[in-house]
């Protein structure tokens, strides 16, 4: 088998430098709105007057604006990760609260959202198969809400608009910005979740979250199983 590339995948290399100039004469815009081209270019010396030098300074903008797009990712991660790390000690603070907690949803309730440095949380539960009876200190959730609001195949979210946040955070709905839900995989009843509402969004970084906010439901669900 040849190891040649057919003749239509071959670049064209007949292509004279005048038809080039006719294109770019002919499209005075085009690397003014392709400014990533210029990185790829050789650059001109300065010695035909103001249209070479800018075409160098074009350049020089174009690898700038890059470093800086790059510097500004290079500083989210960092802040990202920081606030991640921040979360990752509130949550083992509110686990080791669950832990030893008499009562599981006063817990929930009252003392991990000053764990975690949030407004609000809460647990809610989907019907049974029984009478319709919700346990204590829970919210009663319509069938299906878990699957609908943390979303196929996910143990958590973050979300910046939240919805439902009248039926997920109650009385403190209306201070919610961002709000975290997680799966609460209890070994038996119907599903539930936790909803984490708060009013400063660093408090539940966009990254670096949703693995800690499923550990914390899961330690709700083997708090409640004890």
């Amino acid at each position: 088998m040849s190891g040649h590339l057919p003749a239509s995948a071959v670049p064209p290399t007949d292509i004279q430098a005048e038809e080039v100039e006719a294109f770019l004469r002919a499209h005075p815009g085009f690397l003014s709105e392709r400014p990533d081209i210029y990185r790829v270019l050789v650059p001109p010396r300065r010695l035909h007057g103001e249209s070479f030098a800018d075409h160098m300074a074009a350049m020089l903008a174009a690898e700038r604006n890059r470093a800086r797009a790059m510097e500004a990712e290079v500083r989210e991660a960092i802040e990202a990760g920081r606030a991640g790390a921040g979360l990752a000690l509130r949550v083992r603070l509110a686990v080791l609260a669950l832990m030893r907690a008499h009562d599981v949803m006063e817990a929930v309730t009252q003392e991990v959202p000053a764990l975690l440095g949030v407004e609000t949380c809460t647990v809610g539960i989907e019907p049974g198969t029984g009478p319709a009876v919700t346990p204590a200190g829970m919210l009663r959730l319509p069938r299906g809400a878990v699957v609908r609001l943390v979303g196929h195949g996910r143990d958590a979210v973050v979300r910046n608009a939240p919805t439902d946040i009248e039926l997920l955070h109650a009385e403190a709905a209306p201070l919610v910005v961002r709000d975290a839900l997680a799966r609460v995989p209890l070994a038996i009843g119907p599903p539930a979740l936790i909803a984490v509402g708060a009013r400063d969004p660093g408090a539940l970084p966009a990254r670096q979250t949703v693995a800690l906010l499923a550990f914390l439901g899961r330690a709700v669900a083997a708090a409640l199983s004890r």
